[in-house]
């Protein structure tokens, strides 16, 4: 199967460091505002997920989830999450370490499409 969202190294290698701080982790892909849309990590449980948000995924052993709205529009692109230096404005577990997670984005090839990994409802 298609994984709807993949890790780079260096990502999984930071997310290695926040588990051994904090234990269970869990990502959700921000829609914007204050944070700017980026993933976003926190203490498995931390984030409140609501019914409109759905599971994406699995990074580094760590569940992946956004809105069903937001989904609609990232629905035909494969994502990594990658990371970057300098902080950002949010309240993800990576910022106080001087590094923020990012996402790339790609468009499935018609045969990803027809083999894509399913999405879970919360």
């Amino acid at each position: 199967m298609t994984k709807r969202v993949l890790v780079s190294p260096e990502a999984t290698a930071l997310i290695e460091t926040l588990k051994e701080k904090y234990g269970a982790l869990m990502f959700h892909q921000s829609g914007g505002c204050c944070d700017g849309s980026q993933p976003m990590c926190f203490e498995k449980g931390e984030f409140k997920l609501g019914s409109s948000d759905i599971q994406i995924g699995n990074i580094a052993g760590c569940d992946f989830f956004m809105s069903r709205d937001q989904y609609e529009y990232w629905q035909h692109t494969q994502l990594t999450i990658d990371i970057t230096k300098g902080r950002g404005s949010s309240f993800s577990l990576e910022i106080p370490l001087g590094f923020r997670f990012i996402v790339h984005s790609k468009l499935f090839t018609e045969s990803e499409l027809l083999d894509l990994e399913p999405v879970i409802d919360c």
